[in-house]
């Protein structure tokens, strides 16, 4: 068994946060990650960020990426990557077990920050398995990444950010957006971006669903329904979609598993995306010197994720014994940072879902 003063799960925009202001107050970091190169999700968008300077406003967000893997490289004499490895175990003693070349590895650790981010969420409706139907991040995988279409004719099924940024998306990569299709009576994302649908002439279609997929051996069509104030289908308001393809973006489910396996608190809000871990206002769990970070902790922009993995990893290192002169000062600043990030109507859902871990830490 190998020891390491702080280990950070998840090479994505938290963890790579995390690992760099760590290892800039001193502390040896162990960075792992099951993907074959670190950025996480920011590495297949190409769409420019909101926020402030602090959070990279107008940066796209695969130059973001770039950002901070190359903030980590220079602290290279303090940071160990390991790659397309998976922790697959987190135990009481403060060990977590790897896979990794189809081997296994203990590292026992001083501290640790699980940053494993949040995994799409899927809808339940016949044939939702034919091929051709996708989650979002699939489609971004596909074109951004490795430069392939998913089809020649989508509907889009969600309104949320991701749902409108990726249909935008594929227009500009020469694919009919037939339809987006919204379950709630409004939009969830910025009307920014759904004003740039409309004008290119995308429907989008509130208080609607897909009631099935249909088609041999991969989609070929869909059938919609339209829903009432209660959320229930309203027969007779049937619809077919000729489709060669099907974007699945409903949201996200935070990766908790390794922290409900190494006995953190945890608690169901909805708001935050499912179960998340009780934290402080350090965003240590409930399991002394094991913090948290990112999408894992509550799903929310990657600028959020950004942040929180720079205060984690100051926080994470000082538990440990490596605080810098200005700690207070700096966790003040990205305190403040995600107060600002999370202020506004579109914060709102966020603060109401914080209030509610809030309530459960201090009672």
């Amino acid at each position: 068994m190998t020891n390491k003063e702080l280990i950070i799960v998840g090479g994505g925009p938290a963890g790579l946060a995390a690992a760099y202001t760590a290892a800039k107050t001193g502390c040896h970091v162990l960075l792992i990650d099951r993907n074959p190169q670190m950025g996480g999700q920011l590495i297949k968008q190409t769409h420019k960020f909101f926020g402030s300077e602090k959070q990279f406003a107008k940066t796209r967000g695969l130059n973001i990426a770039k950002k901070l893997i190359s903030d980590v490289e220079t602290c290279s004499d303090r940071i160990e990557i390991i790659c397309d490895a998976t922790v697959v175990g987190l135990y009481a003693d403060q060990v977590v077990n790897v896979l990794h070349n189809e081997k296994y590895y203990k590292y026992h650790f001083d501290a640790l920050i699980i940053a494993t981010g949040a995994g799409e969420k899927m809808l339940a409706f016949e044939n939702n398995d034919l091929p051709g139907i996708y989650g979002a991040g699939a489609v971004q995988t596909l074109m951004n990444l490795y430069g392939v279409l998913p089809g020649q004719n989508i509907v889009m099924v969600g309104s949320g950010n991701i749902g409108l940024i990726v249909s935008y998306q594929l227009i500009q990569a020469g694919v009919h957006v037939k339809a987006l299709l919204e379950a709630a009576p409004k939009i969830g994302g910025y009307k920014v971006h759904a004003s740039k649908l409309r004008r290119l002439g995308v429907d989008i279609l509130t208080q609607t669903t897909i009631q099935r997929a249909i088609g041999n051996g991969c989609v070929n069509q869909i059938e919609t329904i339209e829903l009432d104030d209660s959320w229930k289908p309203i027969k007779g308001t049937e619809k077919l979609i000729d489709v060669d393809a099907v974007c699945i973006a409903v949201g996200l489910s935070p990766l908790y598993q390794l922290l409900a396996m190494g006995g953190a608190e945890l608690k169901y809000v909805p708001e935050l995306g499912g179960m998340v871990p009780i934290v402080d206002g350090l965003h240590q769990t409930t399991i002394n010197n094991i913090f948290v970070a990112g999408d894992v902790a509550g799903v929310e922009e990657a600028s959020s994720a950004i942040v929180e993995g720079y205060l984690s990893g100051l926080a994470a290192a000082a538990k440990i014994g490596y605080q810098q002169p200005d700690y207070q000062k700096s966790i003040a600043d990205y305190q403040q940072q995600l107060k600002n990030l999370r202020s506004g109507p579109f914060g709102a859902k966020i603060r109401a879902g914080l209030k509610k871990v809030e309530a459960k830490t201090n009672a």
